[in-house]
């Protein structure tokens, strides 16, 4: 959070909402420096996505931030007062990072986790990037892998930004790969063999 003095209501109202949120598992979510000169208040989310519990590099699915920018003016650029900024990088398979729809599928993943969660939004923009890495010489790391890049940025239509937050988590997980979390489904209790 970052500010000279204390913080206005609205601003607030936006953190109240974002606490006490449940994340699934492989989500490990931290607060980090939000940025200084774009607002002046903001605060700012991080998470590793990673099956591991103790954050195993080879568990390693992806990665995404969470930024809420405000300014209490307003910017043009927004249309608001408010901007929710995301930024998530993850590996892909090579069959998947070679398809030349992977952009378009990658930015629909986005419009339609933010709608899913009935998030009130206008001013949607950002760019998806894909880089095709190869290592040469020195330590083995990857031998080459294709990793997808999504930044963008909208604009809510009121403070309270609890969709906002579980859009950006279920868009995460999409983009890493992780199988949806469905709350009507129940695990069937396993048969037991007698002796």
């Amino acid at each position: 959070m970052t500010g000279s003095s204390l913080p206005p209501e609205d601003f607030i109202t936006a953190l109240e909402s974002l606490k006490g949120q449940y994340f699934r598992p492989e989500f490990h979510v931290t607060q980090i420096p939000a940025p200084t000169k774009i607002a002046p208040w903001a605060v700012a989310l991080q998470a590793e996505i990673n099956d591991s519990p103790d954050q195993d590099p080879d568990s390693y699915r992806g990665s995404t931030k969470f930024v809420v920018l405000y300014d209490p003016a307003g910017q043009s650029a927004w249309n608001g007062q408010f901007r929710i900024v995301v930024h998530a990088q993850a590996p892909m398979e090579s069959e998947m990072g070679d398809d030349p729809l992977l952009g378009e599928v990658a930015w629909s993943w986005l419009h339609d986790s933010i709608e899913g969660s009935r998030a009130s939004f206008h001013n949607l923009n950002g760019t998806v990037t894909r880089v095709f890495n190869e290592t040469f010489g020195g330590l083995y790391l990857n031998s080459s892998r294709i990793e997808l890049e999504v930044r963008a940025s909208w604009t809510p239509q009121t403070p309270y930004l609890t969709e906002h937050l579980l859009a950006w988590a279920n868009f995460g997980a999409q983009m890493s790969g992780l199988a949806p979390e469905l709350d009507n489904v129940q695990t069937l209790p396993r048969k037991v063999d007698r002796i």
